[in-house]
């Protein structure tokens, strides 16, 4: 008994010394978003927004996008891009689930799912929000070094993992919002397609 007793004090031990003297780095990100490409195939730039003081001071992002991009056919879609580099004072993610319902926006269907994109598998969430007479689709994911996560518990999960193994906890949030009336379908079509032709380069300024 004696024995037991003294195991489960040096774990304990051990676990306080572990994570008092272990700290993650804050690891940068391949190129600053302000580099982002302001046209993509035939996507151009049409608006870029940031963030409030009071919204960024809440998130503590690294490293934030917010831009609009209109198609050949005059597609209007959002991107948002919120880069969370790890380390001491860094902030961590906030799930839309959390957010958007704070912001006036109701939930009205919202599911995981994964798509091809290229040689890869995009896992991703797929959720509709209505304010008043508004509706729009929201298509987001959770990028973990190289992988895609449609989830926060995978998502906290992948980021202990790579803290004890790694010392980072860096991750990246990817949102894409398209405005709709009444035909949803349509809606994920331009969504999907300006996931698949704007990964490439989401993926080029995030570390691996």
């Amino acid at each position: 008994m004696k024995g037991h007793f003294l195991a489960l004090y040096l774990l304990l031990f051990a676990a306080g010394l572990y994570l008092n003297l272990h700290s993650d780095l804050s690891v940068p990100m391949n190129r600053p978003l302000q580099q982002f490409p302001t046209t993509v195939n035939s996507w151009r730039m049409t608006e870029e927004g940031r963030l409030s003081g009071d919204v960024q001071n809440v998130l503590k992002a690294s490293d934030v996008l917010i831009r609009q991009y209109q198609g050949a056919q005059g597609e209007k879609v959002q991107l948002y891009i919120g880069y969370h580099g790890g380390g001491k004072g860094g902030g961590e993610i906030h799930s839309p689930k959390h957010c958007l319902p704070g912001s006036g926006w109701l939930e009205h269907s919202s599911n995981r799912y994964t798509i091809k994109a290229g040689k890869d598998e995009l896992n991703l969430v797929q959720a509709v929000y209505q304010k008043g007479e508004s509706s729009e689709l929201f298509l987001y994911w959770y990028q973990v070094r190289d992988k895609s996560l449609s989830e926060e518990f995978s998502l906290k999960g992948e980021q202990i993992l790579n803290s004890v193994l790694h010392r980072r906890r860096d991750a990246s949030f990817i949102r894409v919002s398209i405005p709709f009336q009444g035909d949803e379908r349509q809606a994920l079509a331009v969504g999907e397609r300006f996931v698949k032709e704007f990964l490439p380069a989401i993926r080029g300024f995030l570390p691996s």
